[in-house]
């Protein structure tokens, strides 16, 4: 439920709302805005309770509407929450309006020295967020597994030494703790979209969470997903368009789904970002995958990138190399620049 206040309610009115639902049992979720304010009921309401409600708080003074929300999630909602989420670390915005976020970097942190070359190319390239596995699933036993607190340790050395913000994927929840301690963005993998276990302690982590769709995911499933971490009191929550399972896997990994974009735009105030490499699974689709995610109007992207993808221990086919990295960056910069333009014509 969604009881919109009429421009000019004061604090007092607000309060006089607030105290209602918690009367009836309620815990209100009081929204921001600008010129008129809102107060949300998260809670699933029978119909009795509905009706009871609707009529007591349509009676209140400065209480313009009454509604119900349209969507199983709330606190992921644009209706909810009006204005789009910002998430701002080491003085970079993510998401609300801001600059388009590029991340960068391998798909596993090998070594030292093969993340703090990556590291180096990702920051000369203007991007912002330098990733990178320490933790890996994977679909076989034997294949290379990561380095573990090994690889969070090569991590936060090489974001303290370019500066960068830094995200590694978390697999458990008894391992929230742990890479929240070395990196600044908590990664839930596609395979862990559903692990509500997962979900709800990178919540009360309070680090921001990039959260991907899994493979099989609607839309729906999705948003109540990021609904896990948001209902933990944690806003910071990234959603990460990732592919979904393709009729034809003999051509990619998986099918990019970029009208998923403005589909999650229009439902959801919280940023969106779209990662062509595993969207595609092959390097030379992601150039173009990125730009297309841009125009579609993502807030970001994140792409591979090794600094010798023939010799990665993990996902070097759709890995660009640096040279082709550097490439893309100065393209989406350009692509950016035309797009601000295009869109400040009368």
């Amino acid at each position: 439920m969604l009881i919109l206040m009429r421009v000019g309610a004061t604090e007092d009115h607000i309060q006089a709302v607030v105290a209602v639902i918690r009367q009836h049992g309620h815990e209100p979720l009081v929204l921001p805005g600008e010129d008129r304010r809102a107060v949300g009921i998260p809670d699933a309401l029978s119909p009795d309770e509905r009706i009871n409600l609707e009529t007591i708080l349509g009676s209140l003074e400065f209480v313009s509407k009454v509604t119900q929300t349209s969507r199983p999630y709330k606190l992921a909602s644009l209706e909810f929450h009006p204005e789009r989420t910002q998430i701002t670390l080491k003085g970079v915005q993510l998401g609300g309006g801001g600059p388009f976020v590029i991340m960068g970097g391998p798909c596993s942190v090998e070594s030292y020295e093969q993340f703090a070359a990556a590291g180096e190319i990702v920051k000369q390239s203007g991007a912002q967020v330098l990733r990178g596995g320490a933790f890996k699933p994977r679909s076989s036993p034997y294949a290379f597994q990561g380095l573990a607190e090994e690889g969070l340790k090569i991590i936060k050395q090489v974001g303290d030494e370019t500066g960068l913000i830094t995200i590694s994927e978390v697999m458990s929840p008894d391992l929230v703790g742990l890479v929240g301690e070395y990196v600044d963005i908590l990664q839930i993998g596609a395979r862990s979209m559903q692990n509500f276990p997962l979900l709800i302690e990178a919540g009360k982590s309070g680090k921001p969470v990039f959260l991907k769709r899994g493979p099989s995911a609607t839309i729906d499933e999705f948003l109540l997903a990021a609904e896990y971490v948001l209902a933990q009191g944690n806003p910071n929550v990234l959603l990460c368009e990732r592919g979904v399972a393709p009729l034809d896997r003999s051509y990619t990994r998986n099918t990019l789904d970029l009208a998923a974009v403005p589909v999650l735009k229009e439902h959801s105030h919280l940023p969106v970002v779209v990662d062509p490499s595993h969207g595609t699974g092959v390097a030379r689709y992601v150039r173009s995958m990125a730009r297309a995610a841009m125009v579609a109007g993502a807030d970001g992207v994140m792409v591979e990138m090794h600094p010798n993808p023939k010799v990665a221990l993990s996902d070097g086919a759709q890995a660009l190399t640096p040279e082709q990295f550097l490439r893309l960056t100065a393209e989406l910069q350009e692509l950016e620049r035309f797009l601000a333009a295009l869109e400040s014509r009368p």
